[in-house]
């Protein structure tokens, strides 16, 4: 007979709602899928914590780098001021009156030449490199222009006289050197090459309309 309680039902293994699998087979199904759904939710989480803990980390790094490399750049465009004061008080000297003078006199310009050359030399162990561009092609990050030199037999845009030289810490300009540049020359032959190029590449340029021609068509 099918008259028989739930309970003998449950002990035969019969499930209660007649299907095939135990009632308590799908909340057990329910709960798994709830569980790896909060597995992939925590596993995606950790991994976008741990994208930003290295990008956190790489970010320190190169802020202590630029702290080592370019903490002193205040101080040393400072101490350039003094170098180039320095510099003046020498080249104010004529030479007559450097041939002519006295030991004491000689042993003063020696001595202010060797403070200007060892300050240099204490900037450059901390990364202050000198610019003195004569001969380069003129480059805006590092130089500044203060007038042009006719000069047919140099490529434009070379830097041919340098009023005062520049410095540079790292990969940065700490003081853009002065400089003279030439103007009228040939094109540097880069940029010469490329134009020939483009010349070439561009479409031949229609010529005259051929009225007759058009006639017969």
């Amino acid at each position: 007979m099918s008259d028989k309680s739930n309970e003998e039902r449950f002990s035969e293994g019969q499930p209660e709602n007649g299907n095939n699998t135990p009632a308590n087979d799908t909340g057990d199904y329910e709960v798994v899928v709830k569980l790896l759904k909060e597995n992939e939710e925590l596993k995606d989480r950790a991994l976008r914590v741990a994208a930003e803990m290295e990008n956190l980390r790489k970010r320190t790094a190169r802020d202590v780098h630029d702290a080592r490399s370019y903490a002193i750049a205040a101080f040393a465009r400072d101490m350039l001021s003094v170098s180039d004061n320095l510099r003046r008080a020498l080249e104010a000297v004529p030479d007559d009156a450097k041939a002519s003078a006295d030991a004491g006199f000689k042993a003063l310009i020696e001595g202010v030449d060797i403070t200007e050359r060892a300050m240099l030399s204490a900037l450059e162990r901390h990364g202050v490199k000198k610019l003195y561009p004569e001969g380069e092609r003129f480059d805006p990050n590092f130089h500044q222009a203060m007038f042009e030199v006719p000069n047919p037999d140099v490529p434009a845009n070379t830097v041919v006289q340098v009023v005062q030289a520049g410095y540079s810490i790292g990969d940065r300009v700490l003081r853009p050197a002065m400089v003279g540049v030439a103007k009228g020359g040939p094109k540097p032959a880069a940029a010469e090459n490329k134009s020939k190029a483009a010349e070439a590449e561009a479409p031949a340029e229609p010529g005259p309309v051929n009225e007759q021609a058009e006639k017969d068509a």
